[in-house]
């Protein structure tokens, strides 16, 4: 685990197999959701595929001891409240950050994953739909549609053939699983290549759902090999 002083405060694993000569390694960006850090999600290292230069952030806003976040978000009985402005502050140090840590640790610029999970998924989707350019592929997980970033987001056609897998769970109690139907209904409309999946699990990352993104992330990785 190493770190650098850049702008958002994060760990790293190196990648453990070196690339080819004259490549350049693939960087995956763990994104934690609300409350945790970036510890959290940097507990999944030994399931990564060991090819991926690995960089879990700590989001930007302290909420306690320990606590972060990309946004404030307050929780109503019949929806969920987010604060635009500071996702969208978010987001720009998002893509800010891609760009720093791509060049920073001599990565490839075009396989760059996020993986984020709850408010960090709403965070990669977010980058997704307004910079796609600057990504290869998205694994959200316990997410939801960030239509705050709508109406700024990138042609359609700049995310044909796009790779997002979308994974949630039917008895989540914090984003409920309509929530992810109507991503899931939304990126349906988009020319991206979604793979969708549903398991019987709360607002969690469970073996089979793990097992599923790192599986989706070594076939995009050996995919990107063979092009």
């Amino acid at each position: 685990m190493s770190t650098v002083n850049l702008s958002l405060y994060h760990v790293r694993r190196p990648p453990e197999i070196a690339p080819a000569v004259g490549a350049k390694a693939p960087l995956l960006l763990m994104l934690h959701g609300v409350r945790s850090n970036e510890d959290d999600l940097f507990s999944l290292i030994p399931y990564i595929d060991e090819r991926f230069c690995v960089i879990s952030i700590r989001a930007p806003l302290t909420l306690g001891p320990g606590q972060y976040g990309w946004y404030q978000v307050a929780f109503q009985p019949d929806r969920i409240e987010r604060n635009a402005h500071e996702l969208e502050l978010a987001r720009q140090r998002l893509v800010a950050f891609i760009k720093e840590a791509v060049s920073t640790y001599d990565l490839d610029p075009h396989r760059v994953y996020l993986m984020g999970f709850s408010q960090g998924a709403i965070m990669s989707l977010a980058v997704m739909l307004t910079a796609p350019q600057m990504l290869a592929g998205v694994a959200a997980m316990s997410g939801s549609l960030p239509d705050e970033v709508l109406p700024i987001a990138a042609a359609q056609e700049q995310l044909k053939d796009f790779p997002v897998i979308v994974v949630h769970g039917f008895h989540d109690d914090i984003i409920p699983i309509a929530e992810a139907r109507r991503l899931r209904d939304y990126l349906t409309d988009l020319p991206v290549e979604l793979d969708y999946r549903e398991y019987p699990m709360r607002h969690q990352i469970s073996d089979q759902s793990l097992d599923d993104v790192c599986g989706w992330l070594i076939a995009q990785l050996n995919r990107d090999k063979a092009g």
